[in-house]
């Protein structure tokens, strides 16, 4: 059997229809089941069976000989919520726990890191396992997901393959539910299909022309393909960045949707919301060589490219993956 934690989710959705796509329908799905919108995520998937998130560490450890391979995705993943609390409870001590079973059972692990980790770049957005100490991410998600990257750098005991995987900005099907975290280009084809036209945030930095912030767009099918490459191969076990290692404009990734849409351009700018304003990321890219260096060979989305799936494929036909 393989686990998927966070299953109702955004990417871990995803990630079961293509297990699924694969051929594979043994699969435990780990999550809270009580929204009705995360439910339509897993409408047309097959598993085994749904187990509820408060419960599923006591069934790991009652049913662990039978798991193959774990795919850890659940977390809660809001950059606004400051309780440092949640983060240390849903972040960090449940990801230990799953960690120290994997470890004693031998069972390989593939759990989400985040690029948040990396906070405002100063050190640059490298997954060299030398810098993790020497991170500031810039809110608490940030660093409830460094916490654990340096925990788990620590231990003796691991699993016998393990993967961090540090997301940059993954965007595609199955994140109607996600409100206001969900990504630019969803909420990108709402205010266009609503109104004609999008806002995008005003930079507040000399160095940056508004809408010219850079981010490292990556579409969920490539995130997928990747945590695929990781249940196949036997790659080095260690933190991994998960983007394309090209950064691109929200000026760019907008223009892309309204041309997807067929619709004329039509952007304005707004400034940026006070309460993350000095949290905000300018730039991000993900240096990908070390992934390269195990291997992978498959192409990544370009932006435009990316983005006509989404739009075409999944948003316009209200679809999910």
């Amino acid at each position: 059997m393989i686990v998927v934690t966070g299953a109702a989710g955004f990417i871990a959705s995803v990630l079961v229809g293509a297990l699924n796509d694969e051929g594979l329908t043994e699969l435990i799905l780990v999550d809270k089941f009580e929204r009705e919108d995360k439910m339509k995520n897993l409408s047309n998937k097959e598993y085994k069976e749904l187990i509820d998130r408060d419960v599923f560490i006591e069934w790991f450890k009652k049913n662990a000989e039978d798991v193959e391979f774990i795919f850890h995705i659940g977390a809660r993943t809001d950059t606004t919520e400051f309780d440092k609390n949640i983060f240390d409870k849903l972040n960090l001590n449940y990801t230990k726990s799953i960690w120290q079973i994997c470890a004693d059972k031998n069972i390989p692990l593939v759990y989400a890191s985040s690029a948040a980790t990396y906070g405002g770049g100063e050190l640059g957005y490298d997954d060299n396992h030398e810098i993790v100490e020497s991170l500031k991410p810039l809110n608490p998600y940030g660093e409830s997901k460094n916490d654990f990257d340096k925990w788990a750098l620590k231990q003796e005991k691991a699993p016998p393959y393990w993967y961090g995987l540090k997301f940059f900005n993954v965007y595609g099907p199955n994140e109607y539910h996600k409100g206001r975290m969900a990504s630019v280009i969803f909420h990108s084809y709402n205010q266009i299909k609503k109104t004609g036209g999008m806002k995008l945030f005003r930079s507040h930095r000399p160095d940056f022309k508004d809408g010219e912030q850079l981010r490292d767009f990556v579409y969920v099918k490539d995130v997928v393909e990747v945590m695929l490459f990781f249940y196949e191969y036997e790659a080095e076990s260690g933190l991994y960045n998960l983007g394309t290692g090209k950064a691109r404009s929200f000026l760019d990734l907008t223009k892309a949707t309204f041309k997807a849409m067929g619709i004329k351009e039509n952007i304005s700018f707004i400034d940026t919301p006070e309460d993350i304003r000095d949290k905000y990321q300018y730039f991000t890219e993900a240096n990908m060589q070390k992934l390269l260096n195990q291997g992978y060979a498959v192409p990544f989305y370009d932006l435009e490219s990316g983005v006509e799936d989404y739009v075409k494929e999944f948003l316009m036909k209200e679809d999910y993956y």
